[in-house]
């Protein structure tokens, strides 16, 4: 299958509310402020990003950026629950005609490692960038103290239906496996963990120094079907 796709369809996601002060769609302003943020903080790291320096690559003030998200950390939550939702609409379109459960479990496996696909119509995110991005910095938004609280506000919700989706198909392969959503939940963090460790620290990898995608999914369907085969 060609790892870059290219998808003639338009989508648009009701994404949390508590997550933003101001819903970025409602204005060419706060989408231009999303879309710079994801350029910005692949090109500069989340620690290094700041709202004074989203505001010049926009070129608007601080203020503005502080009307649509009270920090970074929520803009972060904001670019992630986008990409959540829009995985699970993939997952959703990819297995909407397949009925063999280990072709479903092969496509997840691919959903996982691969760039996302292209679009046409408005959504005009770098896919690339954001791919880094949910790679990189992903677990920075739930791996803080504050965590529980948080999750209060149910903005976690995207990233658990989506596990909620890979864990149904892991159950149709094998209904008697006891940990569905512990093994999807691994799945999805190990996906960006190996790639990660072949990229920047390649000796806690097996990778033999090729294409990191292809190097995750073997890895990853190893691991997948060895469990669910033998359990």
């Amino acid at each position: 299958m060609n790892n870059r796709l290219r998808m003639d369809f338009q989508v648009s996601f009701n994404l949390n509310e508590k997550v933003f002060l101001r819903d970025p769609e409602s204005s060419e302003v706060g989408k231009k402020l999303v879309k710079s943020a994801i350029d910005l903080i692949y090109e500069l790291g989340f620690e290094h990003f700041t709202f004074k320096k989203l505001a010049v690559e926009v070129n608007t003030t601080e203020a503005t950026v502080y009307r649509y998200f009270e920090n970074k950390h929520r803009l972060l939550l904001y670019i992630l629950n986008w990409y959540w939702n829009y995985m699970e609409f993939l997952l959703e379109f990819r297995l909407q005609n397949v009925t063999d459960t280990k072709v479903k479990l092969q496509t997840i496996i691919e959903l996982l490692t691969q760039e996302l696909p292209e679009s046409s119509g408005k959504m005009d995110y770098n896919k690339r960038y954001l791919n880094q991005i949910i790679i990189s910095e992903s677990s920075k938004v739930y791996l803080v103290k504050e965590v529980k609280e948080i999750n209060k506000s149910e903005v976690f919700k995207p990233y658990k239906d989506l596990c909620g989706k890979i864990a149904e198909v892991v159950s149709e392969y094998n209904p008697a496996y006891q940990f569905p959503r512990s093994l999807s939940s691994t799945l999805i963090e190990t996906s960006h963990y190996q790639q990660f460790f072949c990229n920047y620290l390649p000796r806690l990898t097996d990778s033999k120094g090729g294409d990191q995608k292809t190097f995750t999914a073997g890895f990853l369907s190893d691991l997948l079907f060895k469990t669910l085969d033998h359990s």
